[in-house]
């Protein structure tokens, strides 16, 4: 695995954002794909040692992903997404939400608005991921949560995925 992959993160408390940018070895075909489709995702998206399992997800602007993450006891934690804009292999926008089994928001914890965006550098594919909260309270709390630990593991994985397929 090529360990001199640029990972930058940064958070704007001005604009209650966070911004990573992240390099891939891989593909931007391989890269989209991985971002878009349930059976790759489940493979990468929770940080070990847990599990992402989706349940439903509809790749389509309007649609949504309803997905758990699963604990090593089997414990289920939901959230969905709903994607609000699709433009293939260049950029996607959805709401990241807490949810329960149903798919019915958790109102306390509010939204995290994604906006992803995949270009070809070269060999590399880079995404440059923009997470806007609605307040600078929401923000640091999924900080305080581990989040940048967690989405630093999750990219991990997907390192080892794209590793695997070479």
């Amino acid at each position: 695995m090529k360990s001199d992959l640029l990972m930058n993160f940064a958070v704007n408390k001005e604009k209650n954002t966070v911004n990573i940018k992240r390099e891939f070895d891989a593909s931007l075909a391989n890269v989209w794909s991985a971002w878009t489709e349930p059976e790759i995702l489940d493979q990468w998206w929770a940080p070990a040692p847990f599990k992402s399992e989706t349940k439903i997800m509809e790749f389509k602007e309007g649609g949504r992903r309803l997905y758990a993450m699963v604990s090593p006891k089997g414990e289920k934690g939901w959230s969905f997404f709903e994607y609000t804009s699709i433009s293939p292999k260049t950029n996607f926008k959805h709401t990241s939400t807490f949810c329960d089994a149903e798919g019915n928001a958790n109102s306390v914890f509010g939204s995290s608005h994604w906006d992803i965006t995949f270009s070809e550098q070269g060999d590399l594919t880079v995404v440059d991921i923009t997470i806007k909260r609605d307040s600078l309270e929401e923000l640091e709390k999924i900080i305080e949560m581990g989040f940048k630990e967690g989405i630093t593991a999750a990219m991990q994985s997907l390192d080892k995925i794209f590793e695997a397929k070479k």
